[in-house]
This record gives C-alpha cells, structure tokens and sequence, in this order.
C-alpha cells in the first residue's frame, strides 16, 4: 500500500512517458478509449493488454493483446446498447461510455481512473470539480481496484468490481464507494479451506502473486487452514514482471518440496510465467489447486501446459449464457468500427492480418500482412465466441445493470425497502453519491436476484471447475458447487466420480499430500522440533492408552487396560481368591479338615465323656471350645470366592465373634485351673465361686462384648466389596474393604486382650501336676496363638492382593490349629491310644505349695509333704470342705 500511495502522489505532479502501446502517461491525460456520449456517462476499466517483462529476455518489456478482456469491454458495450433499447429501463434516457485501459498495472489504472474523473476541455459548470462519469465499472485485479477506490473515493464515485475478489475492499471505512458482482476471497478462502478438508490434504504448497490479490488471498486462506489443522509448507511469489532468477527460485521450493497438493492464489499473467517453467522442467505429480483468477484462463489451457497442470481444480463464479452476444461480438470489424480503439489490435490477433489504415493506432506493433478487406468473424469458431459459459463477462453485464437500475430509482423515484419516496431528481441533478446510495434488488431476465450487501459484496456463489483433456483439448468441467448461506455458513457439494485427479486418468482414488503418513493404530504424534504441527515422528502408545482414530494417545478407563496393540481397551483381569485354582483348593481342604477334626474330637468328648480325663477336664467347656473351633474353621470359607456385601459382612464379623468365643472358653477353663490348684487352705472357698453356672457366664459374657463391636461396626461402617487397582496396573483386586479399619482393630485387639489374659493365667500354672493338668498346654496353644497373629499384621499389611487374603485364612487356620492341638491332641492320645492311664488312679493327686492336706471324716487332717494320689474317687466338695 505505501507504493500505491506514493503512485498516486507522483501521479498529481509529474508528467509521464508514451509508449506505442499506450499505456503510459504523456504530457497530459489523454488515453485511447472506446467512447459514446449518452445523457448518462458510465466508465470502465479493463485491462486490454498485460504489461509483462520477458523472461528470457531481461528487461525487454512486452505487451500483449489479452482477447478476455477485450470481450469484457464489448460486454459492457453490449450492456448498455441493450439497456438503451430497454422499454422500461430508463425509458428515454441514454447512457454513454467511456472504457480506458490499464495494462493490468496500478499505475496506469491510476491514470484512467483520474482521466475518468476529468473534466473535458469543452463541458462548461460552475462547479469546482464536476464528474464527468456517474460509476466506474473496474477493475479486474485487486491491486487496481485499491488504485481506483483511493482516488476516486474523495470524488464518492462509486466503483463496481468484476473480478476483484480481495477482502480487504470490503472495508468499508477505508472504500465506502467500491462494490463488486464477484464473492470476496473471505469466502474463496472458505471454499479452498473447504477443498482441502473435504479430500483430507494436511501438507499443501502455496504460491501467490506478489500483489495485494495474492498476498491477502494466501493470507485468509491460511488462516481457515490452520484451525482444521493443515500446514502450508512454503509461499513462493511470483509477478508477471520477475526476472527468470525468482521464477527459477520459486520452481526450485516445488522441487525440494514433498507437497503434492499447491494452491496457486495468482492471476493468469502472474502465473504463466511459472507455469511454463514447470512445464519445461517436466515437474509433474502436483495436485493444482487454482484461485478464481486463473482456472478458466484460455491462454494456459492448452495440451502443452496441461501435462504438469492435468487435474487442476479451483473455484470460478457461476456461469451464464448472455443471448444475442454472439452476432454483436461477431460484428466487431475495424472497417465498421472505424476510428475505435483496441479493435485493430484485436482484428490482427483473431485475423491475422492487419488492415490497411494509414497510420498504426496504440497497441502492440503490427508484424503480419496486411488485409484485404474480404475477411469476417461470421462463421469463426474461437473460443472468444463462446458465450455459453461466461462467467467474468457475466459480471461485466451485472455490474452494468446494478448502475442502471440505481439510476433508474433515482430518476423515477422507485420506493425500495421501506425508504421514503423523496422527489425526483434530473438527470443534470445526478450526482456519483447519489448513485452510490440508490443500489437496488432487482432481479434480471436470468432470474438471479442481483444486490450488495453491507460490504458492499455479492452473495457468494462459486463452481468447481477441473481440467480435463477431452479430444487433445483442456475442458473446464464443472465437478461441483459452493453457495454461502445464512450467518456465513456454506453449502459444499462435489461429484468426485467426475474428477479427473493429477494423474490424468478419471480414477476414484483421490491425491495424498502429507509431511508424515498417519500414524498406525496404537501409536501418537511426538512433533519434529523445528518442523510444522503436520510433520511428526510416530511413538507407541504407553501401557493403559489407546490410539484408534486418532493421532494422540488416550487414556483407558479405570476399570480396562490397553491390548498388546494399543488400539482398544479391554477389561482388567480381575481377581481375586476363587474357589478353583490351586491355593483357594488348597486352603478349602486345611479349613474343611480342621473342622472335620474338631467334629471328630467333640463326638469323641461326647462318646466318652464319663471317663476320668474328660470328667478332669471340665467336659463342657471342651465341647463348647471344640464348637467354637468348629466355626473357625468354617470361616475362611467366607473369605474364598468373589466378594460380595453379604461375605465381606460376614466373613470379618462372623471371625470375631468365633474366635472372641473360642477364646472365652479357654479363658474358662485357665481361670478354673488356676483358682482350683491355688486354694491351697480349707477355708478358701475361691474353687466353688468357680462352678460351671460362673464358667458359662464368663463365656458368655466375654463374647457378648464381641458381638457388640460387631453390631456397631456394622451399623456404622460396615465392610462392603471393593475394586483395588493399586496393586497392578492390568489387575483389578476384588476384596472386602473393611469400611471402619478402627472397628476391624478392635476386634483383632479384644482377641488380642483376651489372648494375653489366658497366656498370663496358663503361665502362672505352668507347674501344676502332669497328669490331667491343662495349664501347659494352654500356655504352648496361646503361645502359638499370640505367635501367629503378632506375625499376622506386617503380613497381611505387606500382601498384594489375594495374597492378603490367603495370609487372613493362614493366620486363623494356624490359631485354630495350633488351640486345637495343643489342648485336645493329648487327651485324644489318652482316650484312642493309651486308654490304660484313663484310670482312676491317675485321677486325684494335689500337690500343695509346702505340704499336702487330706481332710478326713471327723475333722482330721493328714500333711503330706509329697504328692499322693487316691485309688477312691474323693469329690472336689469333699477335698475343699472344711
């Protein structure tokens, strides 16, 4: 843009240099124009021969004849004479024309846009600076048109735009007065991000023209590419006038490239250059993506260029036929035109010959023969005739009409949209700004509703076009369409099966164009430093993420774990101590095996109970204990099997409560022993507070205060099912979580005290007579007791997972096993192996602390001061009473 303000700078003060061509200033704004004088004055600009510089031959300048844009002149032409002819459009009012060219330059776009504004020497007004024009109908390239919206904004000349597509015209800050029949490249940018997502290219190349059209088109384009995630690799710029060491530059960056997809946002001047280089250079394999600008161009659609170019697609406005062009185009002769600029220029390019007129008229220097006169345009069958499917003509003619309907409720006072009528003006009273506020809906005889919107833009509405060879020659076919909607959304709907792709051939296989192939299931994206988002090394998923569909690794859900391939979740193995594998077996047999010996000792105790041993032994604390045992043994049955909320509530409850029992009654009968064999005078009567109503009540009593702990663990926080993952990653542990750890202690602890009150009383027995004598054996058995669940805690805390348990069912079968053992194993040995000591000569010995005491019938006491023992039964009531 500073060069474009320093353009019009210069273009007030200095004087320019002519050349044959005419495209450059002279001493004052005289430019060869097509030129009809009307009641009403439109101008154009067209850019009727392109400036370029050569690129074989450095700084050799050369112009050349550009018949699409000549056909965008006689459009306008055509336009005006048919809206002339027009019955009820503005009906008794000419209009005239005024159609400059530009060169495609912004200079001299400048110039004509000030030649425009001008007042000619012979128009005579009182006003300071009278118009000489009511609207301009330019430009084709961006950069022109920003040219022409700077300088004829101050003058609110409104500017129509046939094909200039850059956004940044739609600030209307900066240019209140520019309007356009073409979409804005805001939604060209939107279709081309569109393209790309649609057929998946995340690594795309992009050339631009080094003009405001190419760089603010690559520029939006960019942006709607980076939020789907597509990376450009590299911007070359090219312009018509580079010299061949940038062109080479830019070929080079293709070459290097691993693109296989480029967007070329470039006019067809600007672009030839490059694309006849890569022609020559045999570059072939890329998937072109072509802007609006040069996808229906004639001069690159050729069979020669088409063999690195096959397959282009791009987007282009919609097509429409114009009816009665042909015949007006057709009449176009410079011996019926005599006098018009550009149509001799044009009757050597489409003759060939030039004709006989005195003089040579601007343009490019004649190098054919000249004329005879007999030639015609008739029955010629270029494709400059063809107006079935104009589309930038079809502008042309928009815009056109767009001017005369807002002239038309200007002249005729047309209400629109709720405005107020206001009065009428004449055409004397016309000026540009009232133009430029009187644009109307109308729709024209093609039934397209014609209007701008607050940008002072078209809605957009684009084909899609792809190159095909048909019968040796390069076809535009249309493969799709692209129409804005509501809220600035848009409708994409392509025929793939119509697309011939890069490769010449009509295949359903569509390009790929990646810096780094997708990465496999199970594996994520680890970004390449220094390199785009879109170029990326493949790394394995680590163990509990997954990657299918996507590039990045996601995380299972708690409860699964990653297969081998790292591409779907599968549940964790879950366990836990089941029924049958070989420890869980194990442990059922040692449990059942405890319980069937403590059944076998009881029915044993039951079969003989009155004889001596079992009579000396308190036979019904033994049967309680040998129930309790019992149950013990039963209990790590509840600990195997999946848990549930029933087993985990009964497994911990029911094991407390068995052993605090089974423990009760040892503690019964250690209390008995000690205080019996303590009574050592006969006026202690501590043996008969002892008797079997006192042994049931300290049992009882004992393990009721068990059975509240329980009640009230359970009704509190109570044990429930639990999945632990702490363990192992790819495991879930099901175990019962006791739910209140301090009520799981207690319990462990009133064992505990109970344990440590019965080892205490044993001990104190220790010496006691052998013979019948309990107190050794339940020392040892609560030794081992003590023993097994000191040890029971650092193993149950340090076991993982089902291991906890098993440790839990191997603390209370060793416990059981060891109470078992220890207090019935020898008088089962007495009973079933040596029935002759189960006498009653063994039965009554005492042994006194210093001397033994008989008390005899008639109060006589007999010391003994040695142990005796009794062939006759003495009850114990006889041996304590006094």
């Amino acid at each position: 843009m500073h060069e474009l303000e320093s353009v019009m700078l210069f273009s007030l003060f200095i004087l320019f240099l002519k050349t044959a061509s005419g495209c450059e200033l002279l001493g004052r704004f005289e430019m060869p124009s097509f030129l009809k004088q009307g009641d009403v004055m439109i101008g154009g600009i067209f850019p009727i021969f392109n400036k370029q510089v050569s690129i074989y031959h450095n700084d050799q300048n050369l112009f050349r004849f550009d018949l699409r844009a000549f056909r965008w002149t006689q459009v306008m032409i055509f336009a005006i004479e048919e809206i002339n002819k027009h019955p009820t459009l503005l009906p008794n009012i000419s209009l005239g024309y005024r159609i400059l060219n530009s060169c495609a330059s912004p200079t001299n776009t400048l110039r004509a846009a000030l030649t425009l504004v001008g007042s000619p020497a012979e128009m005579e007004s009182n006003s300071l600076c009278p118009p000489s024009i009511s609207a301009v109908i330019a430009e084709s390239g961006s950069s022109q048109s920003l040219a022409v919206a700077e300088v004829l904004g101050p003058f609110q000349v409104p500017i129509v735009s046939y094909f200039s597509t850059c956004a940044c015209l739609s600030d209307k800050t900066k240019y209140p007065t520019f309007f356009r029949t073409i979409p804005s490249d805001f939604y060209q940018a939107k279709a081309l991000a569109a393209l790309v997502k649609r057929f998946g290219w995340q690594w795309i190349g992009a050339i631009q023209s080094d003009n405001d059209y190419g760089r603010n088109g690559i520029l939006a384009f960019t942006k709607e590419v980076k939020k789907l995630g597509v990376c450009v690799a590299f911007v070359g710029t090219v312009l018509r006038t580079y010299k061949m060491d940038k062109i080479l530059h830019v070929v080079e960056m293709i070459k290097q490239s691993t693109v296989k997809v480029i967007l070329a946002f470039v006019p067809e001047g600007d672009l030839y250059p490059l694309m006849k280089e890569v022609v020559k250079q045999n570059i072939t394999g890329i998937q072109w993506i072509a802007s609006e600008a040069w996808i229906t161009a004639a001069r690159p659609s050729t069979p020669a260029i088409y063999r690195s170019f096959g397959g282009a697609i791009g987007f282009v406005a919609r097509k429409m036929a114009i009816p009665k062009l042909r015949p007006f185009l057709a009449g176009i002769s410079p011996y019926t035109n005599t006098g018009a600029a550009f149509v001799r220029d044009f009757w050597e390019v489409m003759v060939g010959c030039r004709p006989p007129l005195s003089g040579e008229l601007p343009g490019t220097q004649a190098k054919s023969e000249m004329c005879t006169g007999a030639e015609s345009l008739m029955n010629s069958q270029d494709a400059f005739f063809n107006v079935t499917e104009l589309r930038v003509s079809y502008n042309v003619y928009k815009a056109v009409y767009a001017v005369a309907h807002a002239l038309h409720h200007l002249l005729f006072c047309q209400p629109f949209e709720e405005k107020p009528v206001r009065p009428c003006l004449n055409i004397s009273e016309i000026q540009p700004k009232e133009v430029r506020n009187s644009w109307v809906h109308f729709t024209n005889q093609f039934g397209e509703t014609v209007f701008f919107d607050q940008n002072g833009d078209p809605p957009a509405s684009y084909d899609i076009i792809n190159w095909q060879l048909r019968d040796g020659q390069v076809q535009h076919v249309t493969v799709g369409h692209f129409a804005s909607a509501a809220n600035r959304e848009y409708e994409l709907s392509i025929q793939e099966e119509k697309i011939v792709w890069r490769t010449g051939k009509m295949v359903i296989t569509v390009p790929q164009s990646v810096c780094s192939a997708v990465c496999p299931v199970g594996t994520r994206r680890a970004q390449i430093q220094g390199k785009p988002t879109c170029c990326f090394d493949c790394i394995p998923c680590t163990d509990g993420t997954i990657a299918n569909s996507t590039a990045e690794c996601t995380p299972c859900p708690q409860e699964y774990w990653s297969n081998g391939r790292r591409d779907k979740c599968i549940l964790k193995t879950v366990e836990f101590l089941s029924y049958h594998e070989p420890m869980g077996i194990a442990l059922i047999a040692v449990s059942l095996l405890g319980a069937f010996l403590s059944l076998a000792t009881m029915l044993v105790f039951i079969r003989y109970r009155e004889t001596p041993v079992i009579k000396a032994s308190n036979s019904e604390l033994s049967c309680f204990l040998l129930f309790s045992l019992f149950m013990c043994f039963l209990c790590p049955l509840t600990f195997i099997g999946r848990p549930t909320v029933w087993t985990c509530m009964l497994r911990h409850t029911a094991f407390g409560v068995t052993f605090a029992l089974c423990i009760s009654c040892v503690l019964g009968k250690t209390i008995v022993v000690v205080t019996a064999f303590r009574a050592t005078v006969p006026s202690n009567k501590m043996a008969a507070r002892f008797g079997p109503v006192q042994q049931r009540i300290i049992v009882c009593s004992c393990t009721l205060f068990q059975v509240i702990i329980c009640i009230l663990w359970l009704k509190l926080n109570p044990p429930f099912p639990d999945m632990v993952f702490r363990y192992s990653k790819k495991k879930i542990v099901l175990e019962c979580n006791t739910g209140s750890e301090a009520a799981f202690y207690a319990v462990l602890g009133y064992i505990g005290i109970l344990a440590a009150i019965c080892l205490v009383l044993a001990f104190l027995a220790r010496k006691l007579p052998d013979n019948f004598n309990e107190a050794k054996f339940i020392t040892f058995s609560m030794l081992i007791f003590c023993a097994v669940w000191i040890t029971f805690i650092p193993a149950y805390v340090s076991s993982p997972g089902k291991f906890t348990v098993a440790v839990e069912i191997f603390a209370i079968l060793s416990s059981a096993f060891g109470l078992l053992i220890s207090i019935f194993a020898p008088k089962f040995y007495i009973i079933m192996i040596k029935p002759e000591k189960n006498t009653k000569k063994h039965d009554f010995c005492w042994l006194g602390s210093k001397h033994l005491m008989i008390f005899l019938p008639g109060s006589v006491v007999l010391k003994v001061s040695s142990v005796v023992c009794w062939s006759e039964p003495i009850t114990w009531d006889k041996l304590v009473r006094q």
